[in-house]
């Protein structure tokens, strides 16, 4: 395998196809998870209790799916395991279409999560393979295409859900589909690297992952507990922030229109990173800059009354997010030996989906208890507590940890 920047490797899949699967995966699963509270309860009459179960259940499925998925890339050859991810998710999305009552909706979500945390994995340790490519550069443009998706997925479900939701879901099936034949066309270069890989091992290890450098591996603990502190409070965002808003007297559909803005910032924000790769001097540095955008914009919550704050507060957000979480995975795929990306790369997501699954209950139980102005305050110190534990960590480890390329 060559491992120069700009080579044109025969085991390589071409950086195109893999950013169209990307954009309609995301298409796809941005049908599903705008809808997914109001739809159990306005239409199924389901509590609201009952949709944070349904929604936990969600999230723990794809910590588990993108656990699994890891693993499976770093030991079988990931080409059908790709193929079967988006074919089984296009079964499920056809299967809600048929059956969306209670409490078979239950079973879909759970499922739908599972395998998002399975593509989600196994596309982010496809994207280590591609060597032509600076890895930051990779992962920008994946993180780009993930929230074009959402970009078109979002701003098209409103208009289909009221229409028909059974259409909704069929259209959803069918983007998998076109994700499952894009795969099966155009990703089999990814099962002669497989093979590559595979016999750069030794033939007792053929199963075996190797394991991190020691420093290598404290510097990504630091990065797991980053990602889970962040969607930690992230996460109140799409949950409690809609009910703040409305109670300053801001209508719901300008807080809905707060996450088209999101997603429009990630995407001129990913372009621009795109364009210019080495905009931050290294990796590290971009982490960084993320992490205190995410912490300043929870300051800024403490004083936002009117809806101009709560933009100036979700573009903070945003730049926080389009910089540092493109950047940990770029930067956990350069500590991770060739034979254990999947592993590690599935972690980083596990990690994402502990937060994303005990953020609402933790924010909710926090806002009940103390209010809304003392939990900003809680989010801002907490994520400014990881700048303060990862910069003496980076600075510590910087000189010792090694870094792998193809």
């Amino acid at each position: 395998m060559k491992t120069q920047f700009g080579a044109k490797p025969n085991d390589e899949i071409k950086m195109p196809w893999l950013l169209l699967g990307e954009l309609f995966t995301w298409i796809g699963a941005s049908f599903i998870w705008p809808l997914t509270s109001v739809f159990l309860n306005k239409r199924l009459h389901v509590s609201l209790a009952m949709i944070g179960v349904v929604l936990l259940f969600n999230c723990l499925a794809n910590m588990i799916g993108s656990f699994i998925a890891g693993w499976a890339y770093d030991r079988f050859n990931p080409y059908y395991l790709l193929i079967a991810g988006a074919g089984l998710d296009a079964a499920v999305l056809f299967s809600m279409a048929a059956n969306h009552t209670w409490p078979i909706y239950w079973l879909w979500m759970t499922l739908t999560g599972f395998l998002g945390g399975w593509n989600g994995a196994l596309i982010n340790s496809t994207a280590t393979s591609l060597k032509s490519k600076q890895p930051r550069f990779v992962f920008n443009m994946l993180y780009f295409f993930q929230n074009l998706g959402v970009v078109i997925g979002t701003l098209i479900v409103g208009y289909v859900y009221d229409y028909s939701v059974t259409l909704l879901f069929i259209i959803a099936g069918a983007l998998f589909v076109v994700v499952c034949l894009n795969t099966v066309f155009n990703y089999r270069p990814i099962i002669q690297y497989h093979k590559e890989r595979m016999a750069d091992k030794g033939e007792e290890v053929k199963h075996k992952a190797e394991s991190m450098p020691r420093p290598n591996w404290y510097l990504t603990l630091g990065f797991y507990v980053a990602l889970g502190v962040i969607w930690l409070m992230y996460m109140n965002w799409e949950s409690n922030l809609s009910v703040y808003m409305v109670s300053l007297g801001i209508p719901f559909h300008l807080y809905s229109l707060l996450w088209t803005i999101n997603a429009g910032t990630i995407v001129v924000v990913q372009a621009i990173l795109a364009k210019y790769p080495n905009l931050f001097k290294t990796l590290f540095h971009q982490v960084v800059f993320g992490i205190v955008m995410f912490a300043i914009s929870f300051i800024t919550l403490i004083f936002a009354k009117d809806y101009p704050h709560f933009v100036f507060s979700m573009i903070t957000l945003t730049l926080g997010e389009a910089t540092a979480m493109p950047a940990m995975p770029a930067y956990v795929n350069e500590l991770s030996p060739i034979s254990s990306k999947g592993k590690y790369q599935g972690l980083t997501l596990s990690s994402q989906s502990i937060g994303r699954a005990v953020g609402p209950l933790f924010g909710g139980l926090m806002i009940d208890q103390f209010g809304y102005i003392p939990f900003f305050v809680v989010a801002a110190i907490g994520i400014f507590v990881l700048v303060a534990y990862l910069i003496p960590l980076h600075a510590h480890l910087k000189d010792k940890i090694t870094l792998f390329s193809h």
